[in-house]
């Protein structure tokens, strides 16, 4: 497998303060991880790192790295594991490398391509794609440019899962087999209008549970609880009374008349 090749030089001191000072001279601050070895602190030129770029795998390009450092040149395969974009020039302003060894197993994402239309679109449905980039597992040399995925057959309401996936060789998709990657679904104008006819029709809520009776002799419609009429008989003595009230005077009497010998 050919390799792109970078070279870079050590640089001292790390921080902002460092990489600061490593941009204004016209560099590209770095760092270098992997395989149990302390951060190595780099300086590198940006356009020889982009012209060096695959155009089809990006940042999973595998690179040749030659790094000075006291005179000597030592040649070290590396990908790229993270880079930092300025939000205004779109120019690299950081870049992370990690080492990495063609037979051991590296952790990248690939793009994942849909071919056809659905014939459940055709009918109506709409394509849904949980995933445009996979997270696989494979040697540097068996990284593939990208994953293709055919779709026509799907009807509304099929899917195409993790265990579907045609992988070359030496390739593992770090996904649950289960786990759906492209899907047709019904409408959602569909959707709606069925929850719209299941829903209640508003104004026709139920009495509230534990609401109270209307109490004996209200008239029909009275608020629960309300007090009689004016002018309405209380009872005398009779049901309903309160426990222990005194019947009212006879009319005509009154209070504290002497009875008639």
């Amino acid at each position: 497998m050919d390799f792109a090749k970078v070279s870079a030089e050590v640089r001292t001191g790390s921080g902002k303060g460092p990489a600061h000072r490593t941009r204004a001279a016209g560099k590209l601050p770095a760092v270098l991880y992997g395989h149990q070895t302390e951060p190595l602190s780099l300086a590198l030129d940006p356009k020889s790192l982009t012209q060096a770029l695959d155009k089809d795998r990006k940042r999973n390009t595998v690179f040749s790295l030659s790094v000075q450092r006291d005179g000597k040149a030592e040649d070290i395969t590396v990908m790229i594991r993270d880079v930092q974009i300025d939000p205004m020039s779109r120019e690299p302003v950081h870049v992370d490398f990690i080492r990495v060894d063609m037979d051991e197993l590296v952790r990248v994402t690939i793009p994942v391509l849909l071919l056809g239309i659905p014939v459940g679109v055709t009918n109506g449905g709409n394509l849904h794609q949980s995933y445009r980039n996979l997270p696989i597992a494979a040697k540097p040399a068996d990284i593939p440019i990208k994953i293709e995925m055919e779709v026509t057959a799907l009807e509304i309401g099929d899917a195409l899962h993790a265990s579907d996936l045609k992988l070359p060789p030496g390739v593992k998709v770090l996904l649950d087999p289960k786990e759906a990657l492209a899907s047709v679904v019904a409408p959602r104008a569909e959707k709606v209008e069925e929850a719209a006819a299941a829903a209640p029709v508003e104004g026709a809520a139920a009495p509230a549970e534990g609401a109270a009776a209307p109490a004996p002799g209200a008239a029909p419609g009275a608020a629960p609880g309300a007090a009689p009429a004016a002018g309405a008989p209380a009872a005398a003595g009779g049901k309903g009374a309160a426990p222990g009230a005194k019947p009212a005077a006879p009319a005509g009497k009154k209070e504290g008349e002497k009875k008639a010998k």
